[in-house]
């Protein structure tokens, strides 16, 4: 185990959450995206969702983040977990659904799961507006 992975595991963060870090996880940004976001978290953090989809299912999902470990954490997870879901599925994908996803981050980076979900339910909202106004 590398000495950032012992550090991070000192901090509180679960093999999970080390691994996709470590293997930026859908960490880039999605050229030709069907949708994205920008969003900026009360705690300064910035995320950015990138969203492929076709017939209401998301078939690709990516993030940037300007933010600490528990940002890309959280962003790497959710952008795993709707990948292959339709939208209304993954709209109800709660922060404790992340939380566990993860196996657990530190309490004081909890805040950084919200800032995913804040960032995709926007990213959502924002297609699902520009699909009505397609039509």
């Amino acid at each position: 185990m590398s000495e950032m992975e012992n550090l991070l595991k000192k901090s509180g963060y679960s093999e999970k959450a080390i691994d996709l870090y470590i293997n930026k996880v859908n960490l880039f940004k999605i050229k030709e995206a069907d949708t994205n976001f920008l969003y900026t978290g009360p705690c300064g953090d910035t995320m950015e969702f990138f969203l492929k989809i076709r017939s209401d299912k998301i078939i690709d999902a990516s993030f940037l983040t300007i933010g600490c470990v528990g940002a890309h954490v959280a962003g790497s997870a959710l952008t795993e977990m709707i990948k292959n879901k339709k939208i209304e599925k993954a709209e109800e994908i709660t922060e404790d659904d992340i939380l566990q996803y993860i196996d657990g981050l530190p309490t004081e980076k909890k805040d950084c799961i919200c800032l995913a979900k804040r960032t995709l339910s926007k990213a959502l909202k924002k297609y699902k507006n520009q699909s009505v106004i397609k039509d």
